[in-house]
């Protein structure tokens, strides 16, 4: 049973990293603020077209740590490295503005509760990006049958054992008990569960076939997700003038007319005099 960085320098393993490699480069490029967090997975370089100029990556085990590496990828700023507990981050409440999850929940021993401290630590209107296995698949179809031989005593697992895969539509179940909003969301991989580079070169046509005849049944899927927060109400410029308010009429006093040298009294001037 491989673990998922080994399983990631498979044929296969190496086809998903470099779909799931151009859908992060595409999400995040545009996507601006000032801290920026990738959770796992070092091999996927998640934040390498993202601008933002403070970014981190988290890892939650020593072996992670030792792949990260101490010279920057070309392309890319320096990223500073963390060992943590994804449930528990150091971080303070809503002080990131983006975070990645790249099979981070599926490896996270409590998936629900890594997600509801993704939500606490981000911004109001701040971004979550994850990327998941899609069990109803031609390669989750592959992985639940090879369960099956192993608990009848053969065969060997496809994709890596830890941890168990996220539906897309319980995933979306779970952002939106958070208050969490899905902009877009990609699935991909259409190439059946095959071990060999060969054979996934001779399927390549299967990629546009799957994302025109069956695209919610690729063997991955990518989301961005972007954190709501009821009741918050955006202010206007403090330049903005205020309207006047319109003008009440003001009653008159009424004045005592005296008699002007070479004009006659009015009746009411001489009744009171």
């Amino acid at each position: 049973m491989l673990s998922l960085p080994e399983w990631f320098q498979t044929p296969p393993g190496r086809y998903l990293l470099a779909w799931e490699q151009a859908r992060m480069d595409e999400a995040v490029a545009d996507l601006f603020g000032y801290y920026s967090l990738q959770l796992g997975l070092p091999e996927l370089q998640a934040l390498r077209r993202n601008r933002m100029p403070h970014p981190w990556l988290a890892v939650d085990s020593l072996g992670e740590l030792k792949r990260v590496g101490t010279e920057p990828a070309e392309g890319r700023l320096p990223r500073a490295a963390l060992l943590t507990d994804y449930a528990a981050l150091p971080f303070p409440e809503a002080s990131l503005d983006l975070v990645v999850l790249p099979h981070t929940l599926e490896t996270s021993h409590d998936p629900h509760t890594t997600l509801r401290e993704v939500e606490r630590v981000l911004v109001p209107d701040g971004r979550v990006v994850i990327s998941c296995f899609n069990p109803t698949s031609l390669w989750g179809a592959r992985q639940r049958r090879a369960r099956l031989y192993q608990r009848l005593g053969g065969g060997s697992l496809y994709l890596p054992g830890a941890g168990d895969f996220l539906g897309y539509l319980r995933l979306r179940d779970w952002l939106r008990l958070l208050s969490f909003e899905v902009e877009t969301a990609h699935f991909g991989c259409y190439r059946p569960a095959v071990d060999s580079e060969t054979w996934l070169r001779r399927f390549e046509w299967m990629d546009a076939a799957g994302e025109r005849w069956w695209p919610i049944f690729g063997a991955a899927y990518f989301l961005v997700a972007v954190k709501r927060v009821r009741g918050m109400h955006l202010l206007g410029p403090a330049w903005k003038q205020a309207r006047r308010p319109v003008g009440v009429p003001v009653p008159v006093v009424n004045r005592q007319h005296r008699t002007h040298p070479g004009r006659g009294a009015t009746p009411f001037e001489s009744e009171g005099n």
